[in-house]
């Protein structure tokens, strides 16, 4: 799996470069993904701006992925999913669990929020 990882400041950005992530890219996925939860910078933000297709069972995974930097105080968004991409999820129920907004900007926006008002509280 072809994937760019970019570290900010607060968030780490991982751009998948795969226009379809099919079921046998889960593990791999989910691998890279959580071992996030054990670095200084535990924020993550997905960029799915060149994935056309996913698979269900891949999506699923995500969902649970999200929730489980949730569950440990960490940001987890997703960010710019393509309009075929995105009618899928909504398909298989799956977009509203989803934490998605537009643009990579904005969901850097959205992880220092989020930092701050887990700060507050």
């Amino acid at each position: 799996m072809k994937v760019k990882i970019d570290t900010k400041e607060k968030f780490h950005v991982i751009s998948i470069h795969e226009e379809d992530l099919s079921a046998n890219m889960t593990e791999e996925l989910s691998d890279k993904l959580r071992a996030f939860l054990e670095e200084e910078i535990n924020n993550v933000v997905l960029n799915l701006h060149g994935v056309r297709i996913m698979d269900v069972k891949c999506a699923e995974n995500i969902v649970q992925i999200q929730q489980d930097f949730y569950d440990k105080g960490y940001s987890f968004l997703i960010c710019e999913v393509g309009k075929a991409l995105e009618a899928f999820l909504d398909e298989e129920e799956l977009l509203e669990t989803m934490n998605i907004v537009p643009t990579e900007s904005e969901a850097g926006d959205m992880v220092m929020m989020e930092e701050i008002e887990r700060e507050m509280f």
